[in-house]
């Protein structure tokens, strides 16, 4: 992101947003302090492969091929939730949050705790966060590729699995495309690949979500 709202211009916002608005302002979207992707041109191969990554919208139940690998989801879920509990301080909200994440990043054969890193860094798990650039939600979508590879209704991109979904779809195509670097792929998804600042920032976030279910 290039540049961000001053406290008096976040407090002047907020008045008049809940002046105006009254309860619904709590709701309003508050600006993300991440970068954005870049459109770049995409092969109608890639573009169709993309949009199929995307397109399938089941539900986030996962299944095991044994007792011991359930049992480790559920010890992770556990774990997660406390660390989320400032967060997200209800608790049927934290778990969908939780289930929905560890689906689309195993999905998409990413780690949660690689995913939850990045939208701590991205958004700071806000699901209605805006960047100045216009990127939206917990993943930090530019809008975009809802023209590219979604439907084109941006307004999808607030919907928590619908974000999460592309959100790993689009790192795992960066992360192809850098032939498993991802400490490039990282930049790429900011918008600063090749600078150190975000891939380190989420590298950092990343250690304080990772799981050891022994």
């Amino acid at each position: 992101m290039t540049g961000e709202l001053s406290r008096r211009g976040r407090g002047r916002r907020a008045v008049v947003a809940a002046a105006v608005l009254g309860p619904a302002a709590a709701a309003w979207p508050r600006f993300a302090c991440a970068g954005a992707q870049a459109e770049e041109p995409l092969a109608d191969a890639v573009r169709s492969a993309l949009s199929a990554a995307v397109a399938d919208a089941a539900p986030p139940k996962p299944s095991f091929t044994s007792i011991e690998d359930r049992l480790a989801y559920l010890r992770w879920l556990g774990a997660m939730s406390d660390r989320l509990r400032k967060q997200k301080t209800e608790l049927v909200t934290r778990v969908e949050f939780l289930q929905t994440l560890w689906y689309e990043s195993k999905r998409s054969g990413l780690e949660p705790a690689l995913l939850l890193g990045l939208v701590q860094v991205e958004s700071g798990f806000r699901k209605y966060a805006i960047s100045i650039a216009g990127a939206r939600g917990y993943t930090q979508v530019m809008p975009f590729w809802m023209r590219l590879i979604g439907d084109g209704d941006v307004g999808r991109l607030f919907h928590m699995q619908t974000n999460l979904r592309f959100g790993c779809v689009i790192l795992r195509h960066y992360l192809e495309r850098e032939r498993g670097d991802l400490y490039m792929a990282l930049g790429r998804y900011n918008g600063s690949r090749g600078r150190p600042e975000y891939p380190n920032a989420v590298f950092g976030a990343r250690r304080a979500w990772e799981f050891n279910p022994a």
